[in-house]
């Protein structure tokens, strides 16, 4: 086995001299000059590979962009190497979900391309995803899936991985003999194939195997022949494994100068990768941790943990979280703080005795409809071999009887149908019914504002005047103290401004420049007022209403919105400034109304029950327009409406 070994390592080693692929700055450089096609797709997926060991964030990148491309192209003979690509990356980061979301795609492109190659490829993909989710039972059906279909069409460069992985199903199974045969197998297999990556597979597993079999010196042999290995291919997720398991295996056998020469190999290796993700981050900080514990530095080592911990906890990295947890409880109990080391013992409890089976199934649900889907598919077509002797009666009962089911089904279709249009129409007259009585209301309204207004100015305003011109009348013909006098001025004084004020309210209730001269003069005054008295600086602008007479009952609905929006600006919004901008563009009309106030959250609003805001609504639902208030805290509000008039 070694002597297979010690060729495979010259042959690669020459392969990877003479060969001299090209480099990533050199492929980078050339994807900027790359113009849109299938040499591109074919670029990108170097990229990404060459990502892929180093950094899986930007393998992901580069590998959306060619799923783009590819789709775009609709390039068919690359969409399985992409999809299968992302199940790798995805399953990298642990993320198990889009893996197997991306392995569902990529069988399906298999069986498209009737390729039964890549069909395998994914079959093992899957079990893998499902040995993760910890659902053995179906790992264990598309293991033996997989292997079928490996040694059927003679894929000897999957041999090797196809007895790692059974390597690993079985030791988490509990059955360490079968585990640890498979996974010689496995090594076998991959020294004479020369399969890098199933040899490396199968080296972990099987040294894992012996791991847990109390077979230490076996496993240090495994794992220092992967950490070779795997540096010599550049493959760091194997050299990371290996150094790791190491170091668990010195610390466990209290090994303390191997167990510092490991950790300092970690720290370096990490070191000169700035793409470290959080999962190895986590590893290395538990190997220090140990590294320090054995050496008796407690102090350091509690920090390594514990900035391990708040990695893990953070990303949810379940496993080594509960390494930590364990490690702190042993730690504590030794430094004899019994209160830490319990509450450690009882985080790692709470953890491990989580139930994620809910959680697990959703992800397994899909799979299993996949693999029972097969399964009948396989029933039907060996029905359909056997029925092909039966006489042509029985296919057109079969014919009839779907003729049936399809007029069935586009009865009750037509029925549904039907029954739709129906309960459309009766929505229609409620939303109908309810916008004829708010015009109701709302005419109503106008009309009595229109009354009043009227008898204000020509009533009480008629009869303020003429008392007002026979107090001046009198104030000629009368002798008085200089005392009454003035109490008359006062009274004269106090009459002009009570004239005024029944003006104010009149015009308010209905402006004459609005009935006189229309929508865009009546807003002007509006704002001029507003100016004069002080209580607020507005600037009005208009687009396309000079020329344009606004029907009156849409052009005083407009008008009340506005006068209601300042209003609450007033009141409520503690604003120097306002702006008032109305657009109109043929049929379709839009006004803005923004201020420098204090603005507000306006999720407020959904629960306002306030008179002013519930009209401005009314009078838009009655235009049949739409409304968006945009506010923040100390930042001012904006609310901006779009008509059809």
């Amino acid at each position: 086995m070694r002597k297979y070994l010690v060729i495979f390592i010259l042959l690669f080693s020459a392969t990877f001299v003479f060969a001299q692929p090209k480099k990533l700055d050199g492929l980078l450089k050339d994807l900027k000059q790359a113009t849109e096609d299938t040499n591109k797709v074919s670029l990108l997926l170097q990229i990404e590979r060459k990502y892929f060991s180093k950094d899986p964030d930007s393998a992901l990148y580069y590998n959306r962009l060619c799923e783009k491309l590819i789709l775009k192209l609709n390039a068919q003979e690359y969409k399985h190497g992409c999809f299968h690509d992302f199940v790798k990356i995805y399953h990298a980061k642990s993320d198990y979900k889009n893996a197997l979301e991306y392995c569902l795609k990529s069988i399906q492109v298999a069986e498209q391309n009737k390729n039964k190659f890549q069909e395998a490829t994914s079959y093992r993909a899957i079990f893998n995803i499902y040995h993760n989710l910890k659902m053995n039972d179906s790992a264990v059906k598309y293991a033996l899936h997989s292997i079928r279909l490996t040694t059927a069409i003679g894929d000897t460069s999957n041999i090797a991985t196809n007895y790692g992985n059974l390597c690993w199903l079985y030791m988490d199974l509990n059955q360490y003999d079968k585990a640890i045969d498979y996974g010689i197998q496995g090594v076998a297999a991959g020294e004479h194939y020369m399969d890098t990556t199933g040899l490396l597979i199968s080296i972990n597993n099987l040294a894992l195997g012996y791991l847990r079999t109390s077979k230490n010196e076996k496993a240090v042999e495994l794992f220092t022949r992967q950490y070779k290995i795997g540096n010599l291919v550049n493959r760091a997720r194997s050299v990371r494994n290996a150094l790791v398991n190491l170091a668990t295996i010195y610390y466990n056998t209290a090994n303390v100068p191997a167990l510092e020469s490991t950790a300092a190999m970690l720290n370096e290796y990490n070191s000169a990768d700035e793409d470290i993700d959080e999962k190895n981050k986590c590893l290395q900080y538990i190997v220090n941790g140990y590294n320090f514990i054995l050496q008796k530095k407690f102090k350091p080592a509690e920090e390594q943990l514990l900035a391990g911990m708040k990695i893990a906890e953070t990303d949810s990295i379940t496993d080594q979280l509960l390494t930590i947890y364990q490690t702190l409880s042993k730690l504590k109990f030794a430094q004899q703080d019994f209160l830490a080391g319990n509450s450690y013992e009882n985080k790692w409890d709470k953890l491990n005795d989580a139930d994620n089976e809910t959680q697990l199934a959703e992800y397994a649900a899909e799979l299993e409809t996949k693999y029972e889907t097969e399964k009948k598919s396989d029933k039907i077509r060996l029905q359909e071999a056997q029925l092909k002797g039966k006489s042509i009666l029985n296919y057109l009962l079969i014919g009839a009887g779907v003729g049936l089911l399809i007029i069935s089904l586009l009865s009750y279709r037509n029925y549904q149908q039907k029954n739709k249009i129906q309960q459309q129409r009766i929505s229609d007259l409620e939303t109908q019914q309810q916008l004829t009585a708010t015009e109701n209301v709302l005419k109503g309204e106008e009309q009595e504002r229109t009354r009043l207004a009227k008898d204000l100015h020509d009533g009480l305003g008629g009869m303020l005047s003429g008392i007002k011109y026979a107090l001046n009348t009198m104030k000629g013909n009368l002798i008085m103290t200089p005392e009454n006098s003035q109490a008359f001025e006062r009274s004269l004084d106090m009459l002009d401004s009570s004239i005024q004020e029944m003006r104010r309210v009149a015009h308010n209730m209905m402006p004459e420049a609005l009935v006189k001269f229309g929508l865009n003069t009546a807003l002007k005054d509006f704002c001029n007022d507003l100016n004069q008295s002080g209580a607020l600086q507005v600037s009005y602008q208009s687009i396309g209403l000079e020329n344009e007479m606004v029907e009156q009952t849409t052009a005083i609905t407009i008008y009340r919105i506005v006068q209601e929006l300042i209003n609450n600006t007033m009141k409520h919004a503690a604003a120097k400034t306002a702006i008032i901008q109305v657009t109109k563009s043929g049929s379709q009309m839009a006004i803005t109304v923004e201020d420098d106030g204090t603005g507000f959250d306006t999720a407020i609003l959904k629960q306002s029950r306030g008179i002013g805001w519930s009209n401005i609504q009314n009078r838009v639902e009655f235009l049949k327009g739409t409304l968006d208030v945009q506010s923040e805290k100390e930042k001012g509000t904006s609310v901006h409406i779009e008509l059809n008039v």
